[in-house]
């Protein structure tokens, strides 16, 4: 999943960006309202973390421009700004969630994982494929009611794809939203962490439902295979 963290206190950030990358996650980062209103608006983030106190463009600006353009990606507020009509406001102006600094990194990560769950009314809080089941709240992956073991990054990659199970994902896709960067020289990492899927939750039950379609891209099976 890609994460855009809106954050100008640098240190606070790039501490942010370390965490996330270590749960999977493909994080940006902008350090002003300006850049971060224009990275929400054209990078196909799946949620922003997003301080209210910006140079050039405030955090209430930025979530009022996202909503006023249908743009409904899902947004948690940060702040020290701890007042109740704060949090009032921030919610008011089109916001999804809203924590206080300090905060706990925990928290904000449970949190997060709550608004990438209920993104969108058609994202189920656990995904599945047959029997193949993924539930980004407690981590499990589970195959015929079988546990199995993940890095954090064939999770992210297994859930980005159950998230569009039955459809064609190009391997620039999956580069975007589950890798930080995209480079040429990278290209065959996609090919590398499905090979590591496919062992995991495919060759010991017997099933195929990782696929490879020529030219195009690559599926998982809605059924599960």
């Amino acid at each position: 999943m890609r994460v855009l963290v809106v954050e100008d206190e640098t240190r606070l950030a790039r501490a942010l960006q370390r965490g996330l990358q270590a749960e999977g996650f493909a994080v940006d980062l902008a350090h002003d309202g300006v850049t971060g209103l224009d990275r929400a608006r054209t990078g196909g983030y799946d949620a922003v973390l997003l301080d209210i106190m910006l140079p050039g463009l405030s955090g209430y600006r930025v979530v009022q421009a996202l909503r006023a353009e249908q743009n409904w990606v899902p947004i948690l507020l940060l702040s020290a700004k701890d007042g109740e009509y704060d949090q009032a406001d921030g919610l008011d102006v089109g916001a999804d969630d809203y924590l206080t600094k300090p905060f706990s990194y925990v928290v904000l990560l449970a949190r997060l994982r709550a608004l990438l769950r209920r993104g969108a009314p058609s994202r189920p809080s656990v995904l599945a494929a047959g029997d193949l089941r993924l539930d980004p709240a407690t981590r499990r992956v589970t195959r015929a009611d079988t546990e199995i073991a993940l890095t954090a990054r064939e999770f992210a990659l297994l859930e980005y794809l159950l998230r569009r199970a039955g459809d064609v994902v190009g391997k620039s896709e999956l580069l975007e939203h589950v890798w930080e960067t995209f480079e040429a020289t990278e290209a065959n990492v996609v090919e590398v962490y499905l090979g590591y899927l496919r062992r995991k939750i495919d060759a010991p039950f017997g099933r195929a439902a990782l696929t490879t379609v020529r030219g195009a891209g690559y599926r998982l099976e809605a059924d599960g295979g």
